[in-house]
């Protein structure tokens, strides 16, 4: 994936360090500001996305109907309030209606919401909505599981604390079953033998 240079980042990295104190001209401090535009670039590349980018035609006809998950998708975002980092791991699960994904696209889709300024609610609904509308599926079920920076290194300071969001659309908000077959596939590890 590419990511589109974003030069006045680095004019406002610049300004951003002397603002608090800092001498942009030392060694250590000399490429930071290009370095900056790059990393945000990166981690904002979501913005440049589309779904149908990320789909990238890997939706096949498929007969099955049994739920398909794939767990422990890492991602890492921004959180727009506070401009720092939150990161976690995003459970996503659904059952086919005669068209299945591509493995793979269920962390692309996820990469693409949570590279842009967020909260943990708004992306784990966006993620759901989003392989919603392209497979049409019985159901979907989402869970993100997250660790917050705003909270850790600032404000109440809870290092150990985490936030849990979920969306659920179709047979797993109407079937409690369903919701529970799911819930407990992802806090269970499989193992290979």
């Amino acid at each position: 994936m590419t990511t589109t240079p974003k030069p006045q980042l680095a004019d406002l990295t610049l300004r951003w360090l002397a603002e608090i104190g800092e001498d942009a001209g030392r060694e250590g401090l000399l490429k930071t500001p290009k370095r900056v535009e790059s990393a945000w670039s990166f981690m904002t590349s979501g913005y440049n996305q589309t779904l149908e980018d990320v789909a990238n035609e890997a939706v096949f006809r498929a007969e099955g109907s049994e739920i398909v998950i794939v767990k422990d998708i890492e991602f890492y975002s921004m959180c727009e309030h506070h401009l720092l980092p939150f990161f976690g791991r995003a459970h996503i699960g659904y059952i086919p209606n005669q068209k299945i994904l591509g493995l793979s696209k269920f962390a692309r889709i996820t990469d693409m919401f949570a590279r842009r300024l967020q909260v943990q609610e708004r992306i784990t609904t966006q993620i759901a909505e989003a392989i919603q509308e392209l497979l049409e599926p019985s159901g979907v079920a989402v869970v993100l599981e997250g660790v917050h920076l705003c909270m850790a290194m600032r404000g109440v300071q809870k290092q150990h604390s985490s936030t849990t969001t979920s969306s659920m659309l179709g047979v797993f908000r109407e079937d409690p079953r369903t919701r529970a077959e799911f819930m407990h596939a992802i806090q269970n590890p499989y193992q290979l033998r």
